[in-house]
């Protein structure tokens, strides 16, 4: 893999803010959607379990009604794709050993070499550490994913927004994720910005490196 620039993240990270308006008649190609959605597949988790779903939304019909639930924010039905993060309610033993066997296929091993691996997983879940939630763990694991998907945007020059004020138990409704063991988290919107989002001039605002970034 060759590298890109210093500059070129640098000057993607500038160029990205979170998107108020965005131009409805524009949609993100094919091929560059592909990409982002692989940016999501790609993206870290904890022991790489993937307590997640990333459910694209494309029926008009569908994100008007979620744009109800959505604080009527116009973000959900302009912009060219939708994405919703969905999360897992509970970790269980199974899906300690469905990510085993999938390891298992991918690298060629045999699924008893990974005994010590699933034995660490299955302590994390059924012997959990005093006060751990794993709804909160798999919240965490979603918002690593929404990262990864924003700077991936940004830097393929598409525009993004994350979005909370959502009310997640209607997404679930109108999504069918009640009772699938998946809950929605967090969704952004992706596509490209419109000129009379006023923000998109407006300057970056960041506290002073010396203030955020310590030495030690």
């Amino acid at each position: 893999m060759k590298p890109i620039l210093e500059s070129t993240l640098i000057d993607a990270l500038n160029w990205r803010y979170a998107v108020k308006v965005f131009d409805a008649s524009r949609k993100i190609p094919d091929a560059t959607w592909r990409a982002l959605e692989d940016s999501l597949l790609l993206s870290p988790s904890s022991f790489g379990l993937q307590p997640w779903k990333f459910i694209v939304v494309k029926d008009p019909a569908l994100r008007a009604k979620l744009r109800e639930h959505s604080w009527n924010q116009p973000q959900i039905v302009d912009a060219s794709h939708l994405v919703v993060f969905a999360r897992r309610t509970t970790q269980t033993s199974a899906d300690i050993q469905r990510h085993i066997d999938r390891i298992a296929q991918v690298r060629g091993v045999p699924v008893s070499s990974l005994d010590a691996y699933k034995g660490m997983m299955l302590g994390f879940v059924e012997k959990p550490s005093p006060g751990f939630d794993a709804g909160v763990w798999a919240s965490r694991q979603a918002y690593l994913a929404m990262g990864v998907f924003l700077t991936a945007a940004a830097t393929l020059g598409i525009d993004a927004c994350p979005m909370e004020g959502i009310i997640a138990p209607k997404y679930d409704e109108l999504l069918g994720l009640s009772g699938t063991g998946y809950t929605t988290q967090v969704v952004a919107t992706a596509g490209y910005r419109s000129e009379k989002d006023d923000l998109a001039r407006a300057p970056k605002v960041r506290f002073d490196r010396s203030e955020i970034i310590q030495y030690r």
